[in-house]
Parts: C-alpha cells; structure tokens; sequence
C-alpha cells in the first residue's frame, strides 16, 4: 500500500511540475532573470507550494501517525548553518546554470532529452561525491574520538 501512494503522489506531483511549466529550463531561467526579460509565472507556483506546505506541516505536526498508519518524522533542525547556506547556494546555482532542479529534472527524463539526462548524472555524481566526503568526514571524527 505504502508503495502505490508513494507511486500515485509521485504521479501527481510530477504532473503538477510539468503543468506548471518547472520542467522547461527557458522558463525557469526567465523566472531568475531578475534583470532582463523577467516571467514571474513560477513565483505563483512557488507560493502556491508554499502555502499548501504550510498548512499540511501545521497538520501533520498534530499527529502521530501519518494517513498509512506509519510514524510521523518530521524535520527538527532549526538551525542555519554553514552545510545549510553552502547547499542551499550550490542548489540555487545549479537550478540558475541548468533551469533543473531535481524533482522536474526527473520528470523531465520522460522526455528523452539530453538536458534531463546530463543534469541527472550530473545530479547523481554530485551526490556520490558527497557521501564519499561525508563518509570520510564521519571516518576521521571516529578516529578522533
């Protein structure tokens, strides 16, 4: 059961990527270009999102258990540190350069295009990468302790 509304939810939000018009990097880089020929289209998308999060984390922070029966675990971090401005910056970056950002680059792989697919390996390298330093990382703290 867990499976399928995993499947159906993905579905939705997928299609909700695609109609918004997320799975096009020309639109995506007018939203960013502040300075030019600007399409504020997104930011309505973006603020539609945003307030749908806001309302389903109010409510599911009043539960214990998710609509499956599963437990709820919620983010707790409150804190703005340095690994979260350093991601958050080569996320922006990477969305500015590319017009992707993961979720509509993967919906965009049913496309076929070649964007898609560069930006996912790109995507899969970049979080290889980062496991093996957070592994290293984590390596060096044992031995230190």
């Amino acid at each position: 059961m867990n499976i399928l509304s995993a499947l159906a939810v993905g579905l939705v939000f997928g299609i909700g990527l695609i109609v918004s018009g997320m799975t096009n990097p020309a639109k995506v880089q007018g939203f960013l270009d502040l300075a030019g020929n600007w399409d504020p289209s997104l930011a309505f998308v973006m603020g539609g999102a945003i307030l749908v999060g806001l309302v389903a984390f109010r409510l599911a922070g009043k539960r214990e258990r998710s609509l499956l029966g599963e437990a709820m675990r919620l983010p707790t971090a409150t804190a703005i540190d340095r690994r979260l401005v350093l991601g958050s910056l080569a996320f922006g970056a990477g969305w500015g350069l590319a017009g992707f950002c993961p979720g509509p680059a993967l919906a965009s792989l049913a496309t076929g295009g070649t964007k898609p697919m560069l930006f996912t390996g790109a995507m899969l390298g970049g979080m290889l990468v980062f496991e093996i330093l957070e592994r290293r990382v984590a390596t060096g703290r044992t031995r230190a302790a």
